[in-house]
């Protein structure tokens, strides 16, 4: 059996994702009390289900604390279990809660939606820990929708290694392990001819493969990778996310990320770029 949890900050996309995993054919449950996630799963393995996403958030808060352990024990039972936590930044989830005029889970508590905001990230703080996290801050629902069908598809058992691109302008992802920063490497946005394109595009590359210290950047992080990815797997590490930032995360992130991807090709990759799937470039 697979058992998705989703979970995260009240209007980061929760809702988005759990449907996506019902087109996907997963029998999807929203808002279970942590404490009832074995007795659930046992019931739903009597009626011969083998794939089941469960949303686990702040509506049901009391039962958080058990959730560790639930997870644990149906690891133990042999399902695959995995959890996707989703967040967003405060003015974005600010914004969202004024445009759809919803009331947060936490409202009824006499706070206000900044400080409903807070206290929530607090109460799931421990839980973020728990899986891979997803900062959906600048993601339309179609990419949030595919980025969580790309993890459901990789191997649970193997430790995922996630390059994603970005723009520092845009501010940094709340999701990284790792963020390098390569704002210290020629930059074609000067170069008239190469401000439109794209780190994917072959001018692009060109442009960077005669510039040394490109190639002395991307050498340095795999060399600290491939030091260091071991030791990350020995922690049972599902995934890792290396986020790597430029200005506008339109060249040279995208560049170098797409270039590490390709040296870890002999590892289980997915390759993300947060700028060009906002600008509709990927």
């Amino acid at each position: 059996m697979q058992l998705i949890l989703i979970s995260g900050l009240s209007g980061s996309g929760k809702s988005v994702a759990l449907r996506s995993l019902e087109d996907a054919g997963f029998f999807c449950v929203d808002n279970l009390p942590a404490t009832m996630l074995s007795d659930a799963m046992a019931l739903y393995r009597n009626y011969g289900y083998q794939q089941i996403a469960i949303s686990v958030d702040t509506r049901s808060h009391p039962t958080l604390g058990a959730l560790p352990l639930q997870m644990k024990a149906l690891r133990e039972a042999g399902i695959d279990v995995r959890l996707f936590f989703l967040e967003a930044k405060q003015p974005v989830l600010v914004k969202r809660f004024s445009e759809t005029r919803r009331s947060h889970p936490l409202a009824g508590m006499g706070l206000s939606l900044e400080e409903c905001i807070e206290m929530e990230m607090e109460l799931l703080a421990a839980i973020a820990e728990l899986g891979i996290r997803m900062d959906t801050s600048e993601l339309s629902a179609n990419t949030l929708k595919s980025w969580v069908r790309q993890l459901v598809d990789s191997d649970g058992n193997r430790l995922t290694l996630l390059f994603q691109s970005f723009g520092f302008k845009h501010g940094v992802p709340l999701d990284a392990d790792f963020i390098f920063d390569v704002r210290c490497l020629p930059n074609p946005h000067y170069i008239a001819e190469l401000r439109p394109l794209t780190g994917k595009d072959q001018p692009i590359i060109d442009y960077f493969a005669s510039e040394p210290k490109v190639a002395e950047m991307i050498a340095d992080i795999r060399s600290l990778l491939l030091k260091w990815l071991p030791e990350f797997k020995l922690e049972n590490r599902s995934y890792l996310t290396v986020a790597i930032g430029c200005t506008g995360g339109q060249h040279r992130s995208v560049f170098i990320a797409e270039t590490l991807a390709r040296a870890f090709e002999h590892e289980q990759v997915l390759l993300r770029h947060r700028q060009l799937q906002r600008n509709g470039c990927d």
